[in-house]
């Protein structure tokens, strides 16, 4: 963060709540030219603090309607293998995001899933054969409350 300065942070906010602005909406909120907004940009993404754009799109729309929170366990005997398992991990659409975390389990995911029983056959079937992983823990997640939000930059 020491290297952003107010401009940027107007420019990061701005684009959390419309990746579509163009550099003229993007000037006008940060009291820059166009130009500039658009070296600003496209400097923020190079450093990778913009890592990319993308449509929020809601799971139920699409059928994706069970989402969960899934506690996964390695296999101690496993963990010099354990880039292998995470770079499976990463192959599987279904999850959404992971997590190394502390306490009693080694990962967290956030898992979508069409009804409960295909995310049963997904644990079991699939997430559960993948070399290193020895238990999951999951939560069905009964309502959203709050939906993925824009990052609190300051």
């Amino acid at each position: 963060m020491d290297k952003l300065d107010r401009y940027d942070v107007i420019l990061l906010r701005t684009l959390q709540e419309n990746g579509r602005a163009s550099n003229v909406e993007l000037s006008e909120k940060a009291s820059l030219s166009a130009p500039q907004c658009y070296r600003r940009v496209r400097r923020l993404e190079t450093e990778g603090i913009i890592r990319g754009y993308a449509a929020q799109v809601a799971p139920p729309a699409i059928g994706l309607d069970v989402v969960a929170f899934v506690s996964l366990t390695i296999d101690r005997e496993q963990f010099k293998k354990v880039r292998e398992m995470e770079k499976a991990i990463r192959q599987f659409p279904e999850i959404l995001e992971c997590y190394t975390i502390s306490g009693d389990f080694d990962y967290l995911l956030k898992v979508v899933a069409t009804d409960l029983k295909s995310l049963s056959n997904f644990l079991t079937d699939r997430l559960m054969q993948v070399p290193g992983v020895s238990g999951v823990r999951s939560s069905v997640c009964l309502e959203e409350i709050k939906p993925p939000s824009p990052l609190p930059v300051k």
